[in-house]
Parts: structure tokens; C-alpha cells; sequence
């Protein structure tokens, strides 16, 4: 089978905007096959392709030696233990023992303090201009999962320094390799220090909190190793903040770009909900993940070899013109929308209820509280992460508050 030329991408200016890209995959009738590897862009082909069970998720394969030379085991091990990243069977017991700590009762109660979380972080906004990321998109959610795990707040500045090569490492950077995974790895054994710790009091004084939950979370005879137990800790704490932090900057983004559906948004809270979904759609925050083939199958019409690599890009998806009618417009009153921003099938992600909550409470809390909000006149920055899309810096220029 040929090659079919692709645009040019993994690069910061793809990160920057990766649409223009994205409509020269969406121009092709399906899968383009480019160098041994299947790039799916088309809504139907993602989505078929996220549900087939012969597609797995991908270890990484890193020499012994270098891991050695490098210190790279703890973010290794990490990595090989989060359930982001393993195929049935180990996949659906970690899923299965994880989910039994994350359901949708322990996100419901947390619907209080976001509101009041959100209502001290909108007061704490004055007049001026701020960064709406560091001040408002950032401590939210982080503060929300550690929370629900039981961690102090006193630690939050910590998990930031943790998370942030942590994230770069699991989805792709523009960094040099090396440097990521060098920073990944200092995180990755800090992190997994500190949760042993966590982990082995919530053992001797079990609390309401996630890290107790997971502490305790079993099936049968089964329950979680304590390396499995820490690197899903790492998983639920980088992941349950670094999207969220994105879903609201770029969802505050996208509205502040496009004043008319922000005043109707304004107008009509009742749609809050569904601006959601279309924010979601619009500008995922994750726009990218991989899969390979476990053995020979076929997806629609294309035969696909056992151990083909499958990249699968979800912010093309939620921008085909097959599935949504002008797909490149924001609009909050679409319908239907079913986007795969929170993927789909075995690994869709179990953080999605909680995202959506705090996205709604956080979006409407702004737009209600600071009707004099506009964008700053400072360019937009993003940040060097080829999976996970968002700002570094959100410079906005705040009226006074109602």
C-alpha cells in the first residue's frame, strides 16, 4: 500500500491551531495510510475505531539501558501501571476497581463546594486585567480532585509542578524528549512518595475522600497493588485537573471570540448545558490519542496489519462537515451534539460528569458575575502539548463584578 501526503503537523504551529491541518485530513474520503501509520480523522471512522476491541493502547517501548542511565523507572512504571494505558484484561479490573471510587453520588456531592469554590475565585477577581488561567481555570479543578482525593490544599502548588511534565510525557510535547522525560520522571517519583504515604493513613484512618476509596476498592479477592493505586492516583489528579483547566479556558476563549453567541448565552442561561457540549466540540481539550492493532483486523473497508499504529484525532472529528453542518461555527444552540472530545467505548473517560459539572457551574458563574469581560490586547500562547490543547495564559480585561 502507498503512502498519501499528509500536512505537515507536530509542530508548535500545529499546537497553535491544528484546524487548517485538520481539513486536509477531513478533504480525504477516509483513513489516510502515511508511512506504516493510520491517521483517522472522520467522525465515523473515530469513533468506530475507539469502540473496536482489537485496537489497543500503546506501551512505550524504552530500552533497559536508557532507562537505567536516565532514572526513568518511576514514570515508566507509572505509565505502565495507569489504566489510561492497558488493554483488557488488566484494563477493564483497574477500570472496574477505580470506577467503584469515582461514581456519579462522590461527583454529585462535590456539586456544593464547586459552587462555592467558584463564587470565592469570581469574588477574588477585581478590576483590571488577569490572567484568567493562573487565577481562575487552573485552581478550580485542581483544587476540586485533590479534594476528592483528601490532599491538602496547602499541596496544590506542588501538583502543579508535579502535573505539568507528567502531562507532557503521557500526551506529546514540542520539548526536547529527553527533558520531558527527565522531568516527568522527578515528578513521577516525588508524586508516587508522596501517595504511598497518603495511601498507607488512609488505610489506618479511612476517610470520605478518593485516595480512601481506592485504598479500599476491591472485587473479590482483587484489589488495587500499590503501584497500581499510585499510578492511577497520579492518572485521576493530572488528568481530572489539566482537561478541566483546558475545557474552560478554551471554552471562555471561544465565546470571548464570538461576542453574539456569548450575549445569547447570556440571554438564555437554560442553554448552559448544551454550550457545553458545543465548547467541547468546538475546541477539545484533548484532541488526539493513539491506538494500535492487537492482532490483523478490519475496520470498514480497511484491512489494518497487527501492530499498525492508529492515530486517532479527536478535535478533527469534532470538526467533520459528514457530521455536523458548518462545523468551523460555534454555535450554543446546536443539536445533537454527540462530539468524542471525552473519547468513547472502553476507555471514555470516567472524570467526563465531573468536567461537565465544573465546567457549567465555573462558565456560567463568569458570565453571570463579570459582564464587562473581554479579551486583552496580548497575544495568545499555547502550550507545547500535541494531545492535550490549552492556553498557557488567558489575558482577559475584567470590568467591575455585579
Amino acid at each position: 500500500m502507498t503512502s498519501q501526503p499528509i500536512p505537515d503537523m507536530w509542530n508548535q504551529q500545529f499546537i497553535d491551531d491544528p484546524y487548517p491541518a485538520y481539513r486536509q485530513l477531513l478533504a480525504h474520503d477516509g483513513p489516510i495510510y502515511h508511512e506504516g501509520v493510520w491517521l483517522y480523522a472522520h467522525y465515523t471512522d473515530v469513533q468506530a475505531a475507539l469502540r473496536h476491541a482489537g485496537l489497543g493502547t500503546t506501551q512505550l517501548d524504552v530500552d533497559a539501558e536508557l532507562v537505567a542511565q536516565y532514572g526513568l523507572e518511576p514514570i515508566i512504571n507509572a505509565r505502565r501501571h495507569m489504566m489510561l494505558f492497558t488493554n483488557p484484561p488488566d484494563h477493564t479490573r483497574l477500570r472496574g476497581l477505580v470506577s467503584r471510587a469515582f461514581t456519579p453520588r462522590a461527583v454529585d456531592r462535590m456539586r456544593g463546594t464547586i459552587e462555592q469554590l467558584v463564587m470565592q475565585l469570581v469574588d477574588d477577581i477585581d478590576a483590571g486585567n488577569i490572567d484568567l488561567i493562573s487565577r481562575f481555570a487552573y485552581p478550580l479543578p485542581v483544587t476540586v480532585i485533590a479534594t476528592m482525593l483528601g490532599v491538602p490544599t496547602d499541596d496544590l502548588d506542588r501538583f502543579r509542578r508535579w502535573s505539568q511534565p507528567i502531562a507532557a510525557f503521557i500526551a506529546g510535547s514540542t520539548d526536547t524528549e529527553s527533558d520531558v522525560w527527565l522531568r516527568a520522571s522527578d515528578a513521577a517519583k516525588e508524586m508516587a512518595e508522596y501517595f504511598v504515604v497518603e495511601s498507607r493513613r488512609r488505610r489506618d484512618n479511612p476517610g470520605e475522600d478518593l485516595l480512601t476509596a481506592l485504598s479500599q476498592a476491591e472485587e473479590g479477592d482483587d484489589q488495587l497493588s500499590t503501584d497500581e493505586l499510585v499510578a492511577n492516583a497520579i492518572l485521576l489528579l493530572v488528568a481530572g485537573h489539566e482537561t478541566t483547566t483546558n475545557l474552560i479556558g478554551n471554552g471562555m476563549l471561544a465565546l470571548l471570540q464570538h461576542p453574539h453567541q456569548l450575549a445569547h448565552l447570556r440571554q438564555h442561561p437554560a442553554l448552559l448545558g448544551n454550550a457545553v457540549e458545543e465548547l467541547l466540540r468546538y475546541d477539545s481539550p484533548v484532541q488526539y490519542t493513539e491506538r494500535v492493532a492487537l492482532h490483523d483486523l478490519t475496520i470498514g473497508d480497511h484491512r489494518i496489519a497487527a501492530g499498525a499504529t492508529v492515530q486517532l484525532f479527536l478535535g478533527a472529528a469534532n470538526r467533520d462537515p459528514q457530521r455536523y453542518p458548518d462545523p468551523d461555527t460555534l454555535d450554543v444552540q446546536r443539536t445533537d451534539v454527540r462530539h468524542l472530545a471525552f473519547a468513547h467505548g472502553a476507555h471514555f473517560c470516567l472524570g467526563a460528569p465531573l468536567a461537565r459539572l465544573e465546567a457549567r457551574i465555573a462558565i456560567g458563574a463568569l458570565l453571570d458575575r463579570l459582564p464587562q469581560l473581554a479579551l486583552a490586547d496580548e497575544p495568545l500562547a499555547w502550550r507545547s502539548n500535541f494531545a492535550l490543547r490549552g492556553l498557557r495564559r488567558l489575558p482577559l480585561a475584567i470590568g467591575q463584578q455585579q
